[in-house]
């Protein structure tokens, strides 16, 4: 019987939503391997979560022991030049889905973060990473380079002389050195990261989502430009925000009752 029928076996990546905070979920053991039905997944997760109105934050997650140890090599072995040529730009657009998401996303990790799974994390706004977690692109001993935005999104996060190193060597980075770096942007105790997670996202939930969405899209944009270009990116989405319901909300509550204690409608 295909497993993917079998309403007992769980879908490999899955979407749950409770209290405002959606939890992007991978699911495939042993090692939450990307092959390109979880790719294709964790797009239509992404999307769904970006749709909905139920959802101010996401958190992405492989679970308590892995997050994603990277492609699935079985599957990725078989393929063709002309294969992977065709079917590339859909495996760039899964990640994009989630870097693109108008909302504020945070990445959990425990245990291994691995090429196509720390190019996932990369994909998040925030990385809170185990103790004992391990990341890293390794795809170099394959005979390959990162090919799912490593290469661009590691070099903005640590720098351009880092990137290369850990890209020409495909060395494994330990928690606590990719918090140096700035790879991840917290380490806690193994049990603390969901929750951690978790609790970081929730601060968004009944905020100010056009506001938020907005000062994501002018980071994002503004970090691949000059400063000329990016600051006319963000005088144009500033603008934007004073035909929204929230900005009024939030600058009369301001002149009422003093700074942050503003409800907004997300409107």
């Amino acid at each position: 019987m295909d497993a993917s029928a079998d309403e007992s076996v769980p879908a490999p990546v899955r979407l749950e939503v409770a209290d405002g905070v959606a939890t992007l979920r991978i699911d495939r053991p042993k090692m939450n391997a990307l092959n390109f039905d979880v790719q294709d997944r964790i797009k239509a997760a992404a999307e769904e979560a970006g749709d909905r109105d139920d959802v101010a934050a996401v958190v992405i997650t492989g679970g308590d022991r892995v997050f994603a140890a990277g492609a699935d090599i079985k599957e990725m072995a078989a393929l063709s030049h002309a294969d992977m040529v065709a079917r590339s730009s859909e495996l760039v657009g899964c990640f994009r889905a989630v870097a693109e998401l108008a909302k504020p996303t945070v990445a959990a990790i425990n245990g291994y973060a691995l090429g196509g799974g720390c190019e996932l994390a990369l994909c998040a706004d925030l990385r809170i990473a185990a103790e004992d977690a391990t990341l890293g692109q390794p795809e170099i001993k394959l005979g390959l380079i990162p090919g799912l935005g490593g290469t661009q999104r590691l070099t903005r996060l640590v720098g351009v002389g880092r990137a290369k190193e850990l890209i020409f060597t495909g060395r494994f980075v330990p928690a606590e050195e990719a918090l140096r770096i700035g790879l991840v942007d917290r380490v806690v105790p193994a049990a603390d990261v969901y929750p951690t997670a978790v609790e970081w996202a929730r601060q968004f939930v009944d905020g100010p989502r056009l506001a938020l969405a907005a000062a994501k899209e002018a980071v994002d944009l503004g970090a691949g430009v000059d400063l000329l270009t990016g600051l006319e990116i963000e005088r144009r989405l500033f603008a934007a925000l004073f035909d929204t319901e929230d900005r009024k909300l939030g600058m009369a509550s301001f002149i009422e009752h003093g700074p942050g204690k503003a409800r907004f409608v997300g409107r």
